[in-house]
C-alpha cells in the first residue's frame, strides 16, 4: 500500500508493506539429505485396493485437549495472532498456505490437509491397521503429516500422490516431499515406483 505525505517542495513517498506471516512449519521434517536416505529404505510396491475403503476408518478429528480437536489444534499452530471462541473455534488471525502462497484471515478458507492422504495410506498399507493406529495416522501431531492450506486446493489434491499431484508454488515442493517421505517411514507405508520417481525429483529442488 502506497501513502504520501506533503512537505514543503517534496513529494515523501512512503512504501508501507504488509507484515508477512510466517511460513507453517509443521514439526518433524527431515533435511534433504535424511529425507534420501528414508526414501531409499522404503519398500516399492504396487498400491493396493481402493476395496473396503472409507473415511470413517479414520477417525478424526479427535480432541486433543479440553474442547480443542486436531482440526482447530493445527490452525492455532500454524496460524498467527489466532483468537478462539470458548469452544475453541478460531474467530481470527492470519494463515499463509504454503502449497500456493496465499494469505487467510478466515479460518472458513482453510482445510487441514493429510499430506499423505487418507486414501493413498489405505491402498500403501494401512488397510491391515487396527483402527486406533488409523487414527493416530489421522491426527498425527508429532510427524508433518497434518498442514492448514489453501481449502480449494487442498480439494484438488484429494487423494493423489505425488506423482500426480504437486503444489503449484514449486518451491515448496521440496519441503512436500520431505513431509510425505518422513510420514511414509514413520508408518512404513510402501512407495509406487513412479511415486519414489517423483519424490526424487522433487528432492533435486532442494
Amino acid at each position: 500500500m502506497k501513502s504520501y505525505t506533503l512537505l514543503p517542495g517534496f513529494l515523501l513517498l512512503a512504501l508501507t508493506a504488509a507484515i508477512p506471516v510466517p511460513e507453517p512449519t509443521p514439526p518433524n521434517i527431515p533435511s534433504s539429505s535424511s529425507a534420501s536416505t528414508l526414501l531409499t529404505n522404503l519398500i516399492v510396491a504396487p498400491q493396493g485396493p481402493q476395496d473396503g475403503y472409507s473415511r470413517d476408518l479414520f477417525p478424526h478429528w479427535v480432541t486433543i485437549q479440553g474442547e480443542c480437536n486436531t482440526r482447530e489444534t493445527v490452525l492455532k499452530r500454524d496460524g498467527v495472532s489466532v483468537q478462539t471462541s470458548s469452544t475453541c473455534a478460531a474467530t481470527s488471525g492470519s494463515w499463509y498456505s504454503p502449497y500456493d502462497g496465499k494469505t487467510w484471515t478466515l479460518a472458513s478458507d482453510l482445510d487441514i490437509d493429510h499430506v499423505v492422504p487418507l486414501s493413498n495410506a489405505w491402498k500403501s498399507g494401512a488397510a491391515a491397521w487396527t483402527t486406533d493406529r488409523r487414527r493416530q495416522f489421522a491426527n498425527d501431531l508429532a510427524n508433518p503429516q497434518l498442514i492448514a492450506v489453501t481449502d480449494e486446493l487442498n480439494q484438488a489434491k484429494g487423494d493423489q500422490g505425488p506423482e500426480e499431484w504437486q503444489p503449484p508454488r514449486t518451491s515448496y515442493r521440496c519441503t512436500y516431499a520431505r513431509m510425505w517421505i518422513k510420514v511414509k517411514s514413520a508408518y512404513a507405508l510402501t512407495v509406487t515406483a513412479s511415486e519414489k520417481s517423483s519424490l526424487n525429483g522433487m528432492l533435486a529442488t532442494c
